[in-house]
């Protein structure tokens, strides 16, 4: 049974999901593209902005929900419940960017999978073993972050600023600060790499479009001081040397100079696992249009009452991030919708352009 609730309009009230020290503002639902033979391994699935964190039904809830705070945490870095740059979740949406997670690497759902998916929405993907909740991001502990900032830097960033972020060579302002980095353009791995590079990822199945790809992610996470421990920059000095913002910004000055323009908006705070924007700031007493939702709890239908002389108009229904889920024509005082089909989790109800007001299902 769906039970909807009232919550009024000063507050933003959502459905939580904690475990363990994380806050999840997500609900899990069962795979909604379950039909498709390569999705059709996962079980479990979060709607991120209109992208997809898919996964097999071993792989733990708590991992699933961190998944998905991450990549709201990347594309909304502030956390104020609007992505950071439309343009960016546009492209994202319109190539259906998803982040599949696995048991294990190699595993039967993974072959299928990759030998039945045609789209263009995965340049990386997660098996449950290196996400760990409790230490977001962490080196050798938790790829999440690495693995979710490939996916969006692929799949978004290079689409949409092609000249900043684009991978093959002497095409972007990316890849002349790599070249720079590692002491030369090098379309193969050099041997020994230059003494004066700061940037020598060394494994032989990395091409160039891959290396530009990892040190963007190596500049990101230096930048938010992710890195920033001794053992760490110990850990990645044969790949990485600049593990902190202060390193970073003096070392590598175009490569810093880039991923912190604003006119690109990439996150810049590290994302901590937890994601629940607080507050959308609705004023009733300023609302135009007033009316009534009822019953509360609700069985899969909402009854809506105008108190007002208006007779016709929209009702709207979105979910937390601003998207429309249903939308139906007002034409006399009151109005029936059916919400049964629709996920748990918190959505925000307009009324024409100006009455809004929170349940939860």
């Amino acid at each position: 049974m769906k039970r909807i609730k009232l919550l009024g309009v000063l507050a933003c009230l959502i459905s939580l999901n904690s475990f363990g020290q994380n806050t999840v503002c997500f609900s899990i639902v069962p795979n909604p593209n379950a039909s498709d033979l390569a999705l059709s391994v996962f079980t479990k699935y979060v709607d991120v902005f209109g992208c997809g964190i898919y996964a097999e039904a071993s792989v733990s809830d708590e991992k699933v929900l961190h998944a998905a705070a991450i990549w709201a945490e990347l594309i909304d870095n502030d956390e104020d419940g609007v992505v950071d740059d439309q343009l960016l979740i546009t492209e994202l949406q319109n190539s259906a960017a998803i982040m599949p997670i696995f048991q294990a690497d190699g595993n039967a759902a993974m072959n299928t999978f990759f030998n039945n998916y045609t789209g263009n929405g995965v340049s990386a993907v997660l098996w449950q073993t290196e996400i760990d909740p409790s230490q977001p991001g962490h080196w050798g502990d938790d790829a999440t972050i690495e693995e979710i900032i490939h996916t969006i830097n692929s799949v978004g960033h290079a689409a949409i600023y092609p000249n900043a972020f684009d991978f093959s060579p002497n095409s972007s302002l990316l890849t002349t600060a790599m070249d720079f980095a590692r002491g030369g353009q090098f379309l193969t791995i050099p041997v020994p790499y230059p003494a004066s590079a700061w940037y020598h990822y060394d494994d032989n199945t990395c091409d160039y479009g891959c290396m530009a790809i990892e040190y963007i992610y190596w500049m990101l996470v230096s930048n938010m001081g992710i890195l920033n421990d001794v053992p760490t920059c110990s850990g990645i000095a044969n790949e990485w040397e600049p593990c902190s913002q202060v390193l970073l910004q003096s070392t590598d000055v175009l490569g810093y100079n880039l991923i912190t323009n604003p006119m690109y908006k990439l996150p810049q705070n590290a994302p901590d696992g937890n994601y629940c924007p607080a507050s959308i700031g609705l004023n009733e007493e300023k609302l135009e249009t007033k009316f009534n939702m009822y019953p509360n709890p609700s069985a899969g239908m909402i009854h809506f009452e105008f108190n007002d002389n208006n007779k016709s108009g929209s009702i709207v229904i979105l979910n937390v991030f601003g998207r429309v889920i249903v939308e139906e024509m007002v034409y006399d005082k009151s109005i029936q919708i059916d919400i049964s089909a629709l996920p748990s989790g918190v959505y925000l109800v307009k009324c024409g352009t100006q009455s809004t007001k929170l349940v939860v299902l």
